[in-house]
């Protein structure tokens, strides 16, 4: 998807190439160059298995060893894990589609394809270089430009905007073609917001043939959106008809003595914690073998986390606007449309950054310049009490460690904010901002039912963003998690009677998931849910009960559609809150490898329909968590961030309050600003505490 950038956020993926790194980790992402080599080694192959001709490749991406592997390696029991690509790779015209794995030698071995299917049936992700080309298309389309002279006597292309959209609901005409639809706008100058004036034309483009195909249409034109609606830094003023504030004030974070993590390739230290960062195209920022040292040994936490899919259904039941519903992780790929974040812009302090690396259509290796940050921030009260029998105060100061990065899907941004605290807690944070997906109406119409009138004949319609994140827990366990137990845990009132005479008493329960079917399960704030991560074999000396981690809710909402329409039936993934399914080294994505235009759930839907055990079975989480966008004016032209994420906390994992070592301090920086007191008001009394 083209995405103007503005100054503060340069877009700069660049293609480079680098010999093999013999500190390369078994997780580190493939380096420029060895993405290269990849589709180097597939080249080759091709002929040999009867494709002929060139190819157009889609993703590649570290094929990530087997987690048994892995762990012995780890363990010193086993060799170092070779590195390894999966290659995603269309075949010209027809754009048959075929994986590929590719052994990548070392010590100057040969890079071979190990692995050659031929895929039917599904269509892989629409990278940004998908979607370019069916700008290129569209905007050069002649049917498209007459229609834009005819209907809107819009005759200059260089003022039209298309925003590709994967296709969600291909008609039956269509079925089997590599498919992007795409809503059409225009500007009034090249800086302009062209979201505040959509037209009515939404294009299908075969991406094999190079053509448009359909255009769908009102009957009538609706008049062209005239009002100027703006957020780009220059033509603001013009909107608000106010200059900039004048009031705001510096605030600078500086760590005159550095930060306090250490950083090592792509392995993270921080205050007791190791975390290791991975990337890919599509999922973007991954995290590896999360642990805490605590009393000289590392525990582990999180052998792998990482956000799996993503959907955004669109509430609107008119037509053409039925097809309006991302999967954007598997449609467009999170790593794939990463900005490139810039220093005392997107990221405040001290900062480290870590780039990612993606691939072009021709198969070469794109380094995403500061694709991932890492940061440390205060975060306010960590704890505090006074004593005022002896008139003592013990404070602390909260900080927290920031693993993050932001991807933008033509109108939209996602943060993706990974927190970790010193007191053990995990959280992500989800922050969506961007701007509203837009349509166009009557210019005097404000009486919508299915969304809201942002600018005068400017319509943003309700929507959801529906989030997955896959959990792969090995909490205080060296073996990776095999022997965890996934519980629900429910606070609930007792009934009035002996047991709870005065009506005051309530109970919480503890109920192990124990099978496939049993955990797939709904948040209920109303009786504090949560769910336990334990492990048995570790007790914890305190309590007598295992050591164990619990996934707290935030806010939530359940999808809203219909659980067999379209959309339930692709994004099952989101009709539950939890789903907890024995550990599978290929089953990473929540809806399939390949959801672009997908009728069905190809990932949980599949891995849920036997109701296996999950005892002993190596236990994978898969959290769903999201927001119901109900549009606001306010939200346009741009919108203020909106945050939705989870937590992880330990329960029982320490023996007390693991942050009692943390020193007491005071902030020599901070400054008291002194205001003299209104005329004729008393001084305050001054405590006698």
């Amino acid at each position: 998807m083209s995405t103007a950038v503005a100054p503060c956020c340069p877009s700069s993926a660049s293609a480079v190439g680098s010999g093999l790194d013999p500190l390369l980790h078994p997780l580190d992402q493939l380096t420029a160059g060895e993405v290269s080599r990849a589709s180097a080694a597939v080249r080759r192959h091709a002929p040999g298995a009867g494709v002929e001709g060139p190819l157009r490749f889609n993703t590649v991406m570290l094929l990530e060893p087997p987690k048994a592997a892995l762990l012995a390696y780890e363990a010193g029991a086993g060799p170092r894990p070779p590195r390894a690509a999966r290659v995603w790779a269309l075949h010209p015209p027809a754009g048959t589609l075929y994986e590929a794995e590719v052994a990548l030698g070392e010590a100057g071995g040969r890079d071979a394809v190990t692995a050659w299917t031929k895929l039917e049936g599904v269509q892989p992700t629409t990278t940004p270089d998908d979607c370019a080309l069916a700008e290129e298309i569209i905007l050069a389309d002649p049917r498209i430009r007459g229609l834009l002279a005819s209907r809107y006597g819009v005759t200059d292309p260089a003022l039209i905007v298309f925003d590709p959209w994967s296709l969600h609901g291909t008609p039956e005409e269509f079925r089997g073609r590599r498919l992007m639809q795409g809503y059409l706008y225009v500007r009034s100058c090249r800086e302009d917001n062209e979201y505040a004036h959509p037209l009515d034309l939404c294009p299908l483009v075969d991406l094999n043939l190079g053509k448009v195909i359909h255009v769908d249409m009102y009957d009538e034109p609706a008049r062209m959106p005239p009002t100027m609606v703006n957020y780009h830094r220059d033509l603001a003023k013009a909107t608000t008809g106010q200059a900039w504030r004048s009031d705001l004030r510096t605030i600078n974070i500086t760590q005159p003595e550095g930060p306090s993590f250490t950083v090592e390739g792509n392995l993270v230290r921080w205050q007791k914690w190791h975390i290791r960062v991975g990337f890919n195209g599509r999922e973007g920022l991954v995290l590896h073998q999360v642990g805490y040292m605590d009393g000289g040994r590392l525990r582990p936490v999180l052998h792998r986390a990482s956000l799996s899919e993503m959907t955004v259904p669109y509430g609107d039941p008119n037509y053409p606007y039925i097809r309006k519903a991302a999967m954007d992780c598997g449609d467009y790929g999170m790593g794939f449309v990463a900005n490139s974040l810039e220093l005392g812009c997107d990221c405040l302090g001290h900062i480290k950054y870590f780039d990612g690396v993606v691939n072009n259509a021709q198969g070469e290796g794109l380094v995403i310049p500061k694709a991932v940050c890492l940061h440390e921030e205060d975060a306010g009260m960590l704890w505090k009490h006074t004593d005022a029998r002896l008139g003592h105060v013990e404070v602390r100061r909260n900080r927290r460690l920031v693993i993050s990065m932001v991807s933008t899907f033509a109108n939209y941004e996602y943060g993706m904010f990974w927190y970790f605290h010193l007191d053990g807690t995990i959280q992500l944070e989800m922050k969506l901002t961007g701007i509203l997906s837009t349509s166009v109406t009557a210019l005097g119409e404000r009486d919508l039912p299915f969304g809201v009138t942002v600018a005068p004949g400017v319509v943003a319609s309700n929507h959801q963003h529906l989030f997955v994140v896959r959990l792969d827990p090995a909490v205080d366990d060296d073996a990776g998690g095999r022997g965890l137990v996934v519980a629900e845990v429910n606070a609930e009132p007792l009934p009035w009677g002996p047991d709870n005479p005065h009506g005051n008493a309530f109970r919480v329960t503890e109920t192990p998931l124990t099978s496939v079917h049993g955990a797939m399960r709904m948040a209920a704030p109303e009786k504090g849910r949560a769910w336990k991560i334990k492990n048995p074999a570790v007790l914890n000396p305190v309590t007598g009960q295992p050591v164990a981690f619990k996934l707290v809710p935030q806010t939530n909402c359940p999808m809203l559609m219909q659980p067999d329409s379209l959309v339930g039936r692709r994004a099952f993934f989101a009709t539950r809150h939890l789903f907890v399914t024995p550990h599978a080294d290929r089953e990473l994505f929540a809806a399939g490898d390949h959801v672009v235009q997908s009728e069905d759930c190809l990932g949980l839907k599949q891995w849920t329909k036997e109701d296996k055990s999950l005892v002993g079975a190596d236990p994978v989480i898969w959290y769903s968590f999201g927001v119901t966008h109900l549009p606001r004016v306010e939200d346009f032209p741009i919108m203020p961030v909106e945050t939705v994420g989870f937590s992880l906390r330990p329960v029982g994992f320490f023996q007390w309050n693991p942050t009692l070592d943390v020193p007491p301090e005071r902030n020599a920086a901070s400054k008291e600003e002194v205001t003299p007191p209104a005329r004729g008001a008393a001084a305050p009394p001054r405590s006698k505490l």
